[in-house]
């Protein structure tokens, strides 16, 4: 049993940390020739944004699991139409704009559910 509530105490902030991890990798894209290294490490911290706000929540949830999971849940359900009409307008495919979504805003969905689930249980709700 109490090896069942560490894997449920640790998989959400691994996930989260390496879903927050692959958003970073975009990122990279800031970096292109013939820009001035200044200028390319501030677009790369610009870029970097959206990491740093997922970071902030997932030390939120890390102190705080309910609040935490649920504000990640209802970022990624809010994301999800958003980036699937982006990606849509793009490249013209229903399936590929789902698969993107799975990689993209699903793992925090997932993410926030499994610190719900972890702080239910510590309350005995589970």
């Amino acid at each position: 049993m109490k090896k069942k509530r560490k894997i449920l105490y640790w998989s959400p902030r691994v996930l989260g940390i390496l879903a927050i991890l692959f958003i970073s990798i975009f990122a990279l894209d800031a970096f292109e020739p013939g820009l001035t290294l200044w200028q390319q490490l501030g677009a790369f911290l610009i870029h970097l944004i959206p990491s740093f706000v997922l970071l902030l929540l997932l030390l939120i949830a890390w102190k705080r699991e309910m609040l935490g999971g649920i504000l990640f849940f209802i970022l990624g359900l809010v994301l999800s139409p958003v980036v699937f009409t982006l990606n849509y307008n793009m490249n013209h495919s229903v399936w590929m704009s789902l698969g993107i979504i799975g990689v993209i805003t699903i793992p925090f969905v997932i993410t926030g559910a499994l610190f719900v689930a972890n702080a239910m249980q510590k309350e005995g709700g589970v």
